[in-house]
């Protein structure tokens, strides 16, 4: 485990700080079919999303309909097990205004973060928030300094020489927050991260991953629809067999938004979408 000071210095503080002056990232999905090689039938097909830069894209979906299946894709962990077909373009831009240019590889610009908080029971929590930077060349003074400013941030300092069996499962979840924030990345993504705590602990987390991932573009995958209206500027609800994309209309109030009428109604919309989808699937099993 490391022994380190329970506070970041505040050249380490600023150097951070900097850092987070990210390219923006622009992710659109035209006309995309995905397979996998052992079926015959795609997961995916006439998938259309536009997930702009700079913001939340949720999805929701009834079980297996390929959530998480387009979130391994875009991560670049399906590569040779699957048939791609359509249109993925990819921009940066440093600014707005800024002329996009075209990236070729979006994997690189990546960070995934799991329903599972993954983290090793045998290391630290500093240690487990510094995992990324144990397989590059980076100096490791520093990137301590930058996971003690992280760790500040989720409010774990006191913890940072800890084990992970010593923790509750909502700062288990923000050391795995920290851990993929320590990876600096432009686009985000992340699976179910808070289905598996309670109400209040996901409210608190819902808040903190709004407030550090504001500059990133994140894709969050859920089953709840108040989370994607609380935290989305856009949502997408996958339905069908092979699956598509439909986008709904949000309140114009900014994320995280509290809930009120314009938000109740949206969710009854999507429960309804949602078991309409359930429905038809049962009509098929009976079939």
């Amino acid at each position: 485990m490391s022994n380190t000071s329970s506070q970041p210095n505040q050249v380490a503080v600023n150097r951070f700080e900097s850092s987070q002056v990210e390219q923006a990232i622009n992710i659109e999905i035209n006309n995309g079919y995905l397979r996998y090689s052992e079926n015959s039938e795609p997961v995916l097909s006439g998938l259309n999303m536009t997930i702009p830069a700079g913001q939340w894209t949720c999805i929701l979906g009834r079980s297996g309909c390929g959530k998480t299946t387009l979130l391994r894709y875009l991560a670049g962990l399906l590569s040779q097990k699957v048939e791609w077909l359509g249109e993925l373009s990819i921009y940066s831009a440093r600014s707005v205004t800024a002329t996009q240019s075209r990236l070729h590889n979006l994997t690189e610009h990546i960070a995934y973060m799991a329903q599972q908080d993954l983290l090793l029971p045998w290391l630290s929590v500093l240690d487990n928030v510094t995992l990324s930077s144990k397989f590059s060349d980076k100096a490791s003074t520093a990137e301590t300094a930058k996971a003690l400013v992280l760790l500040s941030k989720v409010g774990l300092t006191a913890n940072a020489n800890q084990l992970p069996l010593q923790l509750s499962g909502g700062m288990r979840q923000r050391v795995a927050l920290a851990r993929t924030l320590m990876q600096d990345k432009p686009v985000v993504l992340m699976d179910e991260p808070f289905s598996a705590l309670d109400a209040v602990t996901r409210y608190r987390l819902q808040d903190l991953a709004c407030e550090l991932l504001q500059d990133k573009t994140v894709i969050l995958i859920t089953h709840e629809p108040q989370e994607a209206i609380r935290l989305a500027n856009q949502i997408y609800i996958m339905q069908g067999t092979p699956a598509n994309a439909k986008a709904l209309q949000l309140p114009t109030s900014a994320p995280p938004r509290q809930f009120d009428a314009d938000s109740a109604q949206l969710q009854q919309q999507i429960m309804t979408c949602l078991a309409q989808e359930y429905g038809d699937e049962d009509e098929d099993e009976d079939e």
